[in-house]
């Protein structure tokens, strides 16, 4: 999943011992420890949600080149534009149509209709069946709203991922119009009162940056996989990791 300012450079070759080193970590704290995961481009990859806007665009637009939109197209994160000449618009002809096709984008991409579209980044559901395993507390904390709930469970269970009840929980946004970072940043006292928070999950920088600050002690796991564009470095003790496939 290329991205302009992806941080792939900082993956190192025993990435996978690291995820291993968290399960390790969560088999001995049991229930008393807590492991956070964000959604999107994170255990999800939602490209395909992506493309299929700019397919149904593309047929009510009477753009041709669009309708033939396909996941590998986003070449450039969550880069529309970049996504509409990589389908065989012009700059020029990209330029001239991204305002309508961000607001066509805009209305169905957060909802439940559309979020079913998401596939699994490779290697979640089988990681994250192995922590929900370790007894411990698995907290879904997405910047998700709360309407996008029934396709969200619905998307966990289509990718085979552990769904909320039990050990496993799903925190989401009251509404779309809060913003992410500040939403996240308030539920990270909902973490903490679950327990120990071990280890967390996250594509945007920001937001990894934010867990590595707020719980030192925890490991903080920054996926490179795609983000919303903005320059941020990582702090240092951040690891960077490609997916989840590994050997546990």
């Amino acid at each position: 999943m290329p991205q302009l300012n992806d941080h792939r450079h900082r993956i190192k070759p025993d990435w996978a011992a690291s995820l291993r080193a968290v399960l390790d970590a969560a088999r001995l704290a049991g229930s008393t420890g807590v492991l956070a995961f964000d959604l999107d481009s994170t255990v999800f990859d939602n490209r395909p949600r992506q493309a299929r806007i700019i397919r149904e665009f593309g047929a009510q637009a009477k753009l041709a080149a669009l309708t033939r939109c396909a996941p590998e197209h986003f070449v450039s994160g969550w880069d529309l534009k970049a996504a509409m000449v990589a389908c065989g618009l012009s700059e020029d002809e990209a330029e001239a149509r991204y305002k309508d096709t961000k607001a066509f984008w805009a209305s169905r991409f957060f909802t439940s209709e559309y979020c079913v579209d998401d596939v699994a980044i490779a290697g979640a559901p089988e990681f994250l069946k192995a922590c929900v395993d370790t007894r411990a507390q698995v907290a879904y904390l997405t910047g998700r709203h709360e309407e996008m709930r029934r396709g969200t469970v619905e998307c966990l269970q289509k990718c085979g991922m552990p769904v909320p009840g039990g050990n496993v929980h799903l925190i989401m946004k009251p509404t779309l119009r809060e913003d992410d970072d500040a939403f996240k940043r308030v539920a990270h006292a909902r973490v903490e009162s679950m327990g120990e928070l071990l280890a967390a999950f996250d594509n945007e920088p920001t937001h990894a940056n934010d867990y590595a600050t707020r719980f030192p002690r925890a490991v903080v796991v920054h996926l490179a996989t795609d983000h919303s564009g903005r320059a941020v470095d990582l702090i240092e003790r951040v690891i960077s990791v490609p997916d989840f496939r590994a050997t546990w």
